[in-house]
């Protein structure tokens, strides 16, 4: 099922908030081609993939309580561009952290990330666009019970805590890919490696504090260098070391 086709086969579905109060989607318009066209250009094949560009023409986005709203066209608009080099943000929780659909080099959409910033991981939401429509759905259905708030409450902290990185050591004994990116770095870089692995991986992005200008992307891969940056001692911090 496309994003459009999943889209459009909930848009009668009844919801009820926390406290009661019945909703539904509430749909954004679509947008005209020369919106389409400005979109396209800042696309990093500068043409939008036709079913994407199918959905885009049907609607923008929509409302859903609980969530900011949903935007399918906020093409470049999340930055942390060291992780996600081309993404399309999708929603935000209103307290600072958003998911994200993740954009190939070749313009191919791919999987959708929440990225939480307390704690600061990054976990694998949704295997494509459609999935993550399907997951809000069921967000809306069933509330705490769902996949959506599972990740949001309890998979971010169950990631911080386990920290599930590779060393350089380790990396370098894994396949030809990460094997390669990571002979680029220092010893005191550590790497994520999310390829074929399921929906809840992640990695605590932000484990070794805020500075993340040396993260770098291993091309299109799910793959990320991290510093791990030293810790100085008092006297190294006084003497400059």
């Amino acid at each position: 099922m496309t994003a459009l086709e999943q889209l459009k086969s909930i848009l009668t579905e009844k919801y009820r908030s926390e406290d009661g109060e019945p909703f539904e989607i509430t749909l954004k318009p679509g947008l005209q081609d020369t919106e389409l066209d400005v979109l396209a250009k800042a696309f990093p094949t500068g043409k939008l993939p036709p079913e994407y560009k199918e959905l885009l023409q049907f609607s923008s986005g929509f409302e859903f309580y609980g969530l900011d709203e949903v935007t399918l066209d906020g093409l470049g608009q999340f930055g942390l561009e060291e992780f996600f080099p081309y993404s399309i943000q999708l929603a935000g929780d209103g307290f600072g952290n958003f998911w994200i659909l993740d954009v190939s080099e070749n313009g191919a959409l791919g999987a959708v990330y929440y990225m939480c910033h307390d704690p600061a991981v990054v976990v694998k939401h949704s295997d494509s666009l459609a999935q993550f429509i399907q997951h809000v759905n069921d967000f809306g259905k069933n509330g705490p019970k769902s996949h959506l708030d599972i990740i949001h409450e309890e998979t971010v902290d169950t990631i911080w805590g386990t920290n599930p990185l590779l060393d350089k050591h380790a990396a370098l004994a894994g396949d030809s890919t990460i094997k390669e990116f990571a002979a680029q770095f220092a010893d005191n870089f550590v790497f994520a490696d999310l390829r074929n692995k399921p929906l809840k991986s992640g990695f605590a992005w932000g484990k070794f504090g805020p500075d993340i200008s040396n993260a770098k992307r291993c091309g299109s891969e799910p793959i990320w260098a991290i510093e791990k940056k030293e810790k100085k001692g008092f006297f190294a911090k006084l003497f400059g070391r």
